[in-house]
């Protein structure tokens, strides 16, 4: 079947969806005097393994318990070309397609929900959107989809039964973290339209922008919603908190555009692959919306591709600096190649690297400041490890493994803003109460005296320090701080 690439490709960087390969060397050249000189070694058709394929197809058709429709059957060895390359590299029939395009433009029917399927079949819930029909029924981040209406997952067509017409409902059966039994959790479907920025001042002259993934618009209203902040400001915005946690990613240009808006120069980011198409660099051009007011990130183990690159632009440029949690490590790109027949291919096409030159493929970003979630929010043990290197067939990465690695944490709630809002008036101020909360933790007894060599008594344990008083290190969080906004939909 014949790809149509066409010249503007869809860099898509959700981590729900794609990854990428390992560089490979390039085509073996051939001489005018090679009886094979119009193709290279690497397009040629590999003979013997289409004739293996071949007798396999025939003996699943023959042979297998129960008739096999011709269509199903190549469309499951087509997924299954692609399902070793990567974790995110798939295959979209038409809807599929068409499902995708909607998501990049923020509104489709379903029940509002982040999902990826893992090798097993099963879904694994990334994050529900805020105020949508998932997020109300209670599904949260970490849970295990099992099984919709009653099937196991293998047994139909994986996320499309989430997907349909709104009012009717759909019922999930899932794998939560502590519960010895599966849960079941009806949802009704409605058409989710998300808004990929919402913004509001947490103290005057102090804004706050919320990006819950990168669609086709989020650019636009980007800017759109940092002029309207600036309006109430008077003017002009003493600092800004943007806010990426959970944001999975999406358009690769939406972040590009949003890194420009805040820089008057320098690279925003690059991509390499093994084809030139494939090879592009970003470069910032003059105007900052800011006027060098300081800006400060915060991200977590949720932030991922997108969000990472525009982290990386912002940190590497000195134009911002990271707070909270190391970030998920999903540094490569995805292209969509639309197929003659309506269906696409997604597949891993280059790997992206920061202005500074370095891939965070599956060692993510580490942050200025480190904060920890709070005790009291209910994070699900089940992202404890919540990274791009704990994910079956990743890309490896080039720092992946280091010394002292060890994935973020999710950080939900109002907390992580007003260390982000303290930060950004006063730098350091997150490592300072980091200290002050590391000082006021009890010390441990001190050991026993060892006994000297003539004593004929023991000789007793030194009196243990009195715990000093745990101080409250945490700032105090504005009134009007708004929960943290929805993430990228998927079904």
């Amino acid at each position: 079947m014949r790809v149509a690439l066409s010249a503007a490709l869809l860099l898509a960087l959700a981590p729900m969806t794609a990854w990428s390969q390992d560089a490979a060397q390039p085509p073996a050249t051939t001489t005018a005097d090679d009886p094979d000189a119009s193709e290279s070694s690497s397009s040629k058709v590999p003979l013997d393994e289409i004739r293996r394929y071949v007798a396999v197809y025939n003996a699943v058709k023959q042979a297998y318990v129960d008739p096999v429709d011709d269509k199903k059957l190549m469309q499951s060895a087509i997924r299954g070309l692609l399902l070793d390359l990567d974790p995110h590299s798939t295959y979209f029939d038409k809807e599929d397609a068409e499902a995708f395009d909607e998501q990049a433009t923020g509104a489709y029917d379903g029940i509002g929900v982040e999902l990826l399927q893992q090798q097993d079949n099963t879904l694994k819930v990334i994050a529900p959107i805020d105020e949508t029909p998932a997020a109300r029924a209670g599904v949260r981040a970490g849970d295990v989809i099992v099984a919709i209406d009653g099937k196991p997952i293998a047994n139909i067509e994986a996320m499309e039964p989430l997907r349909g017409k709104p009012g009717t409902s759909v019922r999930l059966t899932i794998l939560r973290e502590g519960r010895d039994k599966p849960l079941d959790i009806t949802v009704t479907r409605e058409t989710i339209r998300v808004a990929s920025v919402r913004s509001r001042m947490l103290e005057p002259g102090y804004g706050y922008v919320r990006i819950s993934t990168f669609q086709a618009d989020t650019g636009t209203d980007f800017r759109k919603q940092v002029e309207a902040l600036q309006k109430q400001a008077g003017g002009k915005l003493r600092g800004l908190v943007i806010d990426l946690r959970s944001n999975p990613g999406g358009l690769l240009t939406s972040a590009v555009q949003v890194a420009d808006d805040l820089l008057d120069k320098g690279t925003i980011v690059s991509t390499r692959g093994r084809i030139s198409i494939s090879d592009a660099k970003f470069e910032a051009t003059p105007g900052d919306i800011l006027a060098g007011a300081p800006v400060v990130v915060l991200v977590d183990a949720g932030s991922a591709s997108a969000s990472e690159v525009l982290a990386g632009a912002l940190r590497d440029n000195q134009r911002a600096r990271i707070v909270g949690s190391r970030t998920f490590g999903k540094g490569s790109v995805q292209t969509v190649l639309p197929l003659d027949n309506g269906d696409s291919v997604k597949l891993t096409t280059a790997r992206y690297y920061t202005p500074s030159g370095k891939s965070i493929q599956a060692s993510g970003i580490v942050p200025d400041a480190n904060l920890t979630p709070e005790p009291e929010r209910d994070a699900p043990a089940s992202l404890v490890d919540y990274s791009e290197a704990t994910l079956p067939g990743h890309l490896r990465g080039d720092d992946e493994g280091a010394e002292g690695y060890s994935a973020g944490d999710v950080l939900p709630g109002d907390g992580p803003i007003a260390s982000a809002l303290a930060e950004l008036k006063q730098p350091g101020s997150i490592a300072k109460a980091n200290a002050k909360a590391a000082a006021a933790k009890p010390k441990p007894a001190a050991k026993p005296a060892a006994k000297a060599a003539n004593a004929t008594a023991p000789v007793p344990a030194a009196k243990p320090e009195a715990p000093a008083k745990p101080v409250d290190a945490k700032p105090v969080l504005p009134a009007d701080v708004p929960a943290p906004e929805p993430t990228k939909p998927a079904r």
